[in-house]
């Protein structure tokens, strides 16, 4: 029973901050907003309106406004947006007459707007705002696994390094094993070089104490060389 109603409590609170998310969002996007007259044209039948309403921005030209007297919140005219800064609207309006008496306006009057032409441009820009935040939320997750992997190039190349480290110290200990062999059948070899010149030498000796003569007489040369007689 307890945890039933521990259950139930919690579904209670989550619906709850649920729908309070929800109202927040719908008066974020309302385009409700309030300005001060700066100054009036009756000529041009336009009004210059001086406002800190940051929303301002999502305001284009010959959007419709419609205004009213908070004192008279029923009486509403229609303006339209010829023009904006940071902190001015300018509007046109088209009965301009007519609204002076029925909003009862002049310079310096405090005034209501809400405009639907406003609340479809903010409803665009919250959409495209969600996806915005969703394509951040991917490109920031991708941005925090490269940063993890650039955090570990560090490491990775230290593995590495050690890897072939060992790897370099074995193949010096081989190339110094296979330098040790070829030494090895160097010494060898001159050795036996060596043997074999020395026992080509003795042969040689032995070949010439043994050697036979050929010819018996040899060429006699003293008749026809002057220098032997």
């Amino acid at each position: 029973m307890f945890r039933a109603i521990v259950f139930l409590t919690s579904c209670f609170f989550t619906l709850a901050l649920w729908a309070q998310s929800l109202e927040t969002k719908a008066t974020d996007k309302s385009s409700h907003f309030a300005g001060r007259i700066s100054r009036l044209n009756r000529l041009g039948k336009v009004a210059r309106i001086r406002t800190d309403y940051g929303n301002i921005k999502f305001l284009r030209k010959r959007d419709r406004l419609d205004f009213w007297n908070e004192s008279y919140p029923d009486q509403k005219c229609a303006s339209f947006v010829e023009g904006r800064t940071n902190d001015y609207l300018l509007l046109r309006i088209p009965r301009f007459d007519e609204c002076i008496k029925k909003v009862h306006f002049t310079t310096g009057t405090y005034l209501h707007f809400s405009s639907a032409d406003l609340d479809q441009t903010i409803g665009i820009a919250t959409e495209l705002v969600e996806v915005l935040q969703k394509k951040r939320m991917i490109m920031d997750s991708m941005k925090r696994k490269n940063q993890r992997e650039l955090d570990g190039h560090v490491e990775k190349v230290n593995v590495v390094n050690q890897r072939y480290e060992i790897l370099r110290q074995k193949l010096e200990i081989e190339w110094k094993k296979e330098l040790g062999a070829l030494e090895e059948d160097k010494a060898r070899i001159f050795t036996e070089y060596k043997e074999s010149e020395a026992r080509l030498n003795e042969i040689d000796v032995k070949l010439e104490a043994y050697r036979i003569e050929d010819h018996n007489l040899k060429l006699d040369r003293w008749s026809l060389d002057p220098a032997l007689y």
